[in-house]
């Protein structure tokens, strides 16, 4: 029961940490820095699978699962984030060919 405790105890203390680090970041370097972070999302993404795998009530694969589509999507997002913002960058000469 302590151990379920201490594990909602960090999850909301997580959040609140992350939410005040990335409220601070200025708007025009929010995209490039969370672009920039994808190798994070891969990290999640295998923290949730190492999770699923551990499960053994219905509940626990049910969290896991969404937390594998949720961090999926995360890390596949932040890569197509990154690929367009570098189509930006390229000149109408490199686009054409």
């Amino acid at each position: 029961m302590i151990e379920g405790f201490t594990a909602l105890y960090i999850f909301m203390l997580a959040g609140f940490v992350g939410y005040e680090v990335i409220g601070r970041v200025p708007v025009i370097l929010h995209t490039p820095l969370m672009s920039g972070s994808n190798f994070v999302h891969g990290i999640v993404l295998v923290g949730a699978m190492v999770a699923l795998g551990h499960a053994e009530t219905d509940m626990e694969r049910m969290i896991g699962f969404i937390g594998v589509m949720l961090g999926a999507g995360n890390a596949v997002g932040g890569y197509v984030v990154t690929e367009r913002m570098l189509e930006m960058f390229k000149s109408s000469k490199e686009k054409r060919q």
